[in-house]
């Protein structure tokens, strides 16, 4: 494992524990060079996942991109990372729970707002203007109307 500091390859294992419901390995480390500490999270690779867009392209699926989307929507609230980190695991494993290799961007953007709604209601929103590809206000009273 390299240091992400001085990229040295010679760490020491601190300390290891069971990370994302048992699914990862966390490990907390030191760099021999540098001495500084640092953390990894190890996961086993599953089969790859792959997102249908609207227009039926198909791309791998990608934790990071959903984190952006999220993050632009809390964008300002007051909700932790790590919490959005839950948001993501969570949604992650729900899409490889189906078993398929393919999942249209649908059903990831439908768990997204459904986790969002209970984090923070103007992030659900936010989101939800993007994902559902709001026009004009009149979306946005929809919106609320379901809601209130």
């Amino acid at each position: 494992m390299k240091c992400p500091f001085c990229a040295a390859s010679d760490t020491d294992v601190l300390e290891s524990r069971v990370a994302d419901d048992g699914e990862g390995i966390r490990r907390r480390r030191e760099c021999k060079k540098c001495t500084k500490r640092f953390t990894t999270i190890e996961k086993v690779r599953g089969t790859a996942l792959w997102v249908v867009k609207k227009d039926g392209r198909r791309e791998p699926f990608d934790r990071e991109k959903v984190k952006r989307g999220i993050l632009r929507a809390i964008e300002k609230r007051p909700v932790s990372l790590e919490l959005i980190d839950d948001v993501v695991n969570d949604v992650e494993r729900e899409m490889l729970r189906r078993e398929k290799e393919e999942v249209p961007s649908k059903v990831i953007g439908e768990a997204v707002l459904r986790r969002l709604k209970k984090v923070d209601k103007v992030a659900w929103m936010r989101f939800a203007s993007v994902y559902l590809e709001f026009e004009d206000l009149s979306d946005f009273e929809k919106m609320i109307e379901k809601i209130t």
